[in-house]
């Protein structure tokens, strides 16, 4: 017989208890694993008293529990449109079951089962809902096309804030067919914005809405000319240096932002040179702006220096006077020559991660650029001032690489 030396036998007395434990926690592990199946083939009783309140695209039924001791839940199974079915369970914890996604306003059948933990059917009972307008075709009915530079405004109201796609469509001069733009996808309760690339010729525009069960509205047609739209020629920009403008750091000039080169040099500022981030040029020309690209500082994206919000001044002055600018303004608000063109905010890294810790996708939607829309309300321009009201760092000295403009030239 193969001895055990005291310090063998030692380490074995103290590490039985803690296999002993993980091996019984373990056990535990598996047998939680384990589905509980009944062997009480007894058909449950039917649910009972059945009441209905419709809501927009649904309805929620309620109803009394059959008397059956191995009830786990109610099944309802259901047409939502011509092709498609859905099934919604409710546990037996509780008394209503909802019922979602049909494509119309008008009568639906819905069969309901009690099901036993055995897998066991009832009977069924057919409930007639007629649920009320669905969300997809209330914001369909909404929708306003308006002329836009370049292209289409789409306007309306999600009063529901229901998760809802809006589809645009435009004929194709070489196939006859209808090319459909990239669905915009939409939660929020309103519905505001603009698909471009067109010429100012006459359109034929068609908008339609989906909602996540896969129905879809029909098509309503308009036909709109678009606003001209053309990208400002940057070899007219010039540097309208005024004294409350921020000194500029590194050699990192103001004209490096509007000089064609989305990459280094950009324009830098000084760290502690000015209360406010700002620089002033001018345009070359009088434009109605619709839109601009804003690219920044790839390395140390969504950090440092980069801009998080920034306001867009605009002037139609033929020699515009230097002003001190707020920090925070409204749209539309007026100051000295200058008027607030729009306020905005970088968006947010895409990848969801903080902006201290962005990954390949981040620094991909940085280095392509972003696209930021102005008004079609705000007034003609012949000087910008663009103001870096933070950064994403928080510090007092801004970067940017490069700024497009677009709109019409007057």
């Amino acid at each position: 017989m193969k001895k055990i030396d005291n310090r063998k036998r030692l380490a074995w007395v103290m590490l039985a208890p803690v296999l002993i434990m993980a091996l019984f926690s373990a056990c535990k592990k598996q047998e939680s694993n384990i589905e509980v199946v009944s062997n009480d083939k007894t058909k449950p009783g039917v649910v009972t008293d059945i009441k209905v309140k419709n809501f927009n695209g649904g309805a929620y039924i309620t109803y009394k529990l059959p008397a059956s001791a191995n009830l786990l839940y109610v099944l309802a199974d259901y047409k939502i449109n011509d092709k498609r079915s859905r099934q919604t369970k409710a546990s037996y914890y509780t008394d209503t079951i909802m019922v979602d996604g049909f494509a119309q306003t008008k009568e639906y059948q819905v069969t309901l089962y009690a099901v036993s933990r055995a897998n066991i059917k009832s009977d069924p009972v057919v409930v007639t809902v007629h649920p009320d307008l669905p969300e997809y075709l209330l914001v369909n009915s909404g929708l306003a096309l308006t002329p836009d530079f370049g292209g289409v405004n789409v306007f309306g109201l999600n009063k529901t804030n229901a998760p809802v796609a809006i589809h645009i469509i435009s004929p194709n001069a070489v196939t006859g067919k209808y090319d459909e733009k990239e669905p915009q996808y939409v939660s929020a309760d309103t519905v505001n914005f603009s698909v471009r690339g067109y010429q100012d010729n006459p359109v034929k525009f068609g908008v339609f809405t989906s909602d996540k069960y896969g129905n879809y509205s029909d098509t309503l047609f308009t036909t709109l000319t678009p606003f001209r739209e053309v990208p400002l020629d940057k070899t007219k920009f010039y540097n309208y240096h005024l004294p409350s403008d921020s000194p500029i750091g590194y050699g990192w000039e103001f004209h490096y932002f509007f000089d064609g080169n989305t990459g280094d040099p950009g324009w830098h500022t000084v760290p502690g040179g000015s209360p406010i981030i700002q620089g002033t040029f001018g345009l070359g020309v009088k434009a109605q702006l619709s839109r601009f690209t804003l690219w920044e500082r790839v390395s140390g994206a969504y950090g440092y220096a980069d801009a998080k919000r920034f306001t867009l001044w605009g002037s139609d002055k033929d020699a515009p006077q230097d002003i001190p600018l707020p920090n925070n303004s409204a749209v539309g608000t007026v100051i000295g020559d200058w008027v607030n063109m729009g306020s905005y905010n970088f968006p947010n890294p895409p990848s969801g991660l903080p902006p201290n810790q962005v990954n390949a996708q981040d620094i991909s939607f940085v280095a392509n650029g972003v696209d930021f829309n102005v008004s079609i309300n705000a007034p003609p321009t012949k000087f910008i001032r663009f103001v870096i009201n933070q950064t994403w760092g928080g510090v007092d000295y801004g970067n940017t690489m490069e700024i497009s403009l677009f709109g019409n030239p007057l």
